[in-house]
């Protein structure tokens, strides 16, 4: 599909420009939700990269974008974050991702995910599996909860993060361990590839999740919220459907979507 190799391409793009332009330590131009939530100049650079390069080849497409919000109005839109993990990139950990998807009447039908540091671009069409590296992807199945490992992440509101630090204190005694890599696109990929066994959070934006969701569910994985809505910023979950459920069955009493 011709969308799903131009958003690879130009995932690929982007991050070797951020690799080579990045300094030791990148400069902040701005906070966005709180002064911890932050925005660098490559952020805004990356983000404008990406969407010449989709005009070059689709101008009448829509684009929604992290940094520059959305433009356009057509039936295909495409879903950019350029810096998922925007912290880690500041302190140089290697864990960030530029994330881009393509949606057609509301639903995701391509993505990839580049987690630059790690040289790893995940690649998904709709109906075509999951790939990274030539390697077909399959999710985790037969997991326990108990057994499980899981990771998640946590907004920068500081009254948010006192609701979510006690769902994760009644979580982590009942499953195998908690991660928290700081980017939603790699943790989504990271489910895909069996390296953890599932993964929720709060707090989600669409550029955050579409692309690595997509991946996610291609390799089997079921991606969605509580109580049967779609997930998204309320909630989201990821997991093999049987530890889908267990997963959501322990989160719903806990009322992981409210704020304090």
């Amino acid at each position: 599909m011709i969308f799903g190799r131009l958003a690879e391409e130009i995932a690929r793009e982007a991050g070797e420009m951020l690799l080579a332009k990045r300094p030791d330590r990148p400069q902040v131009l701005a906070t966005k939700s709180s002064p911890t939530d932050v925005v660098t100049a490559l952020d805004r650079a990356c983000e404008e990269l990406i969407r010449s390069r989709i005009r070059a080849v689709r101008p009448d497409d829509a684009i929604l974008g992290e940094e520059g919000g959305q433009a356009g109005d057509g039936r295909v839109r495409w879903v950019v974050d350029p810096i998922d993990g925007t912290v880690n990139f500041l302190y140089g950990i290697p864990d960030w991702a530029v994330s881009i998807a393509v949606e057609a009447d509301g639903e995701v039908i391509a993505g990839a995910v580049n987690v630059v540091p790690r040289g790893e671009v995940f690649t998904a069409v709709k109906g075509g599996g999951a790939w990274l590296a030539g390697e077909r992807l399959r999710c985790n199945a037969g997991v326990p909860l108990e057994q499980a490992l899981i990771a998640t992440g946590f907004g920068y509101d500081s009254g948010r993060r006192r609701v979510q630090a006690e769902v994760l204190g009644q979580v982590l005694p009942r499953v195998r361990d908690i991660r928290r890599g700081g980017s939603a696109a790699s943790d989504l990929c990271s489910v895909a590839a069996g390296r953890v066994d599932g993964y929720y959070e709060r707090g989600l934006n669409a550029w955050d999740h579409a692309a690595g969701g997509l991946v996610a569910a291609e390799a089997g994985a079921r991606v969605g919220g509580l109580a049967g809505r779609p997930g998204g910023s309320e909630l989201l979950l990821c997991a093999a459907p049987e530890l889908f459920e267990e997963l959501h069955d322990l989160l719903l009493p806990l009322d992981p979507e409210r704020d304090a």
